[in-house]
């Protein structure tokens, strides 16, 4: 019998993590629950399901390598990532081994890119920023509904949560992420403009007819890196900005056997050129919930060679699009059409 491949998850005691690290058991693989509290990862119950925890601090080079020993790839749920994906990044390639993480950040992702493509692919290994809800299933969905087009000249993505109760690390970022968003206008990537612009689409129930105003998140670097297009926008629904700017919304609350909230997600993707719309929208429960099969999805392929490149890069050019979207079909529904 083969012997599971371990994989380390950084973070492994937050909400995201330990999602994160059921998914890994689930999909038979061996994860390394790793944090910088043990007493923390001992409230987490992981030692009592046969998991190895690990102790490290992001800040201590020596303490990543040995809590990075054995695992064939790290996934990094700690935020914020501005404070620790290089570090983590710096320790998986020490280590020769792959990197993914969920970050909703721009600066991380640009960041990723920019200081270790080079070292990623002389390590021969895949490094991925934002492999999670924010990020990654948007470049996918663009990528998907693109098909054949080598270029688009307008991309909107639209998000709509029926509510958004944040997680502690949510607010975090939120309170540490003050730089500008990009989109692209004109083929360059800009600042969005003050105001932010504001759609009206009509999506699939429980949503209706649904108000967005323009906030990028980690999918516009992404898609920028490898898709021509003269104009991508991405826009919340109000609801959900309402609930994560309230600062009495409560966090995430456990509704099933999974762990999961009741939150419900709509992606709508909308793709134009020449006249010609393309429009893809992918529906699920949880956001944060829904990013452990995204990321251990990729990380399955991965290790089983399932890859088109090596590198630091995007999921759609690791990852055929159509085929790992599919392969996401229990926890994620997705319908294309064409106008």
């Amino acid at each position: 019998m083969k012997t599971p491949q371990s994989v380390a998850v950084l973070g492994a005691n937050g909400h995201t993590g330990r999602f994160v690290v059921a998914e890994l058991l689930r999909r038979g693989l061996k994860p390394i629950a790793i944090g910088r509290n043990a007493e923390r990862l001992a409230a987490a119950g992981f030692m009592e399901r046969g998991i190895e925890c690990r102790e490290a601090s992001v800040e201590d080079d020596e303490e990543l390598d040995r809590a990075l020993a054995g695992a064939a790839a790290i996934i990094n749920c700690a935020g914020p990532f501005m404070d620790t994906a290089d570090a983590v990044v710096r320790a998986a390639l020490r280590a020769g081994i792959h990197y993914l993480d969920v970050t909703a950040e721009q600066p991380s992702v640009q960041a990723t890119f920019e200081r270790h493509e080079v070292a990623a692919r002389e390590a021969g290994v895949v490094v991925i920023p934002a492999m999670g809800f924010y990020g990654g299933l948007a470049d996918l969905l663009v990528t998907a509904v693109m098909d054949e087009w080598e270029h688009a000249d307008d991309i909107e993505i639209r998000i709509a949560l029926d509510s958004w109760l944040p997680t502690r690390g949510t607010r975090v970022t939120g309170e540490r992420n003050t730089v500008r968003r990009l989109a692209v206008s004109g083929g360059q990537l800009e600042p969005v403009h003050q105001p932010p612009a504001e759609r009206i689409s009509t999506l699939p129930a429980p949503f209706g007819q649904q108000t967005f105003v323009e906030i990028p998140f980690s999918e516009v670097p992404l898609i920028a890196r490898h898709v021509r297009t003269k104009e991508l926008h991405t826009f919340l629904s109000t609801v959900a900005l309402r609930d994560v700017r309230d600062p009495s919304t409560p966090p995430p609350q456990a509704v099933d056997e999974f762990g999961r909230s009741a939150q419900r997600f709509a992606v709508e993707v909308i793709v134009t050129q020449e006249g010609v719309r393309r429009r893809i929208i992918a529906q699920g429960q949880d956001i944060y919930a829904v990013s452990a099969p995204i990321i251990c999805e990729a990380v399955q392929r991965i290790l089983s060679g399932e890859i088109r490149d090596i590198g630091a890069k995007p999921p759609a050019e690791i990852f055929n699009a159509a085929s790992f979207l599919q392969a996401l079909g229990p926890d994620l529904s997705v319908e294309i059409s064409e106008t």
